[in-house]
């Protein structure tokens, strides 16, 4: 019996490990005008339920401003977040990180243009 439980873990533990990704990309635009920040996280899923990207973080210049704990994903290809982000300059650096609900991040950055 023991032997079936260890088999069924190491198994159960390698397919989560095999489904699991981390998101495939991070489109990001920043409108100087309107202070918005958009992010499209691209993040294929099968279930959206629970298989999803959990958290997003935002900084400017690498230090963090905004956590955004997320609870499902809106379908099964991408997420949209847009934030009011008041007080980027010009070459500022904004960053934004997406964690996988299961496992797995990726972050990418943009520098705000004039």
């Amino acid at each position: 019996m023991r032997k079936v439980f260890v088999f069924l873990f190491i198994f159960v533990t390698i397919f989560s490990v095999a489904y699991a990704h981390p998101p495939k990309g991070i489109i990001i635009t920043y409108d100087a005008n309107t202070k918005m920040l958009k992010a499209v996280i691209v993040h294929n899923v099968s279930k959206p339920d629970n298989h999803f990207f959990k958290k997003v973080d935002i900084g400017i210049n690498g230090q963090e401003i905004i956590e955004h704990k997320i609870s499902r994903q809106d379908n099964n290809e991408n997420q949209t977040a847009i934030y009011l982000i008041p007080d980027v300059k010009p070459q500022d650096k904004i960053s934004v990180e997406a964690y996988c609900s299961i496992s797995g991040k990726l972050e990418k950055e943009i520098e705000v243009k004039n």
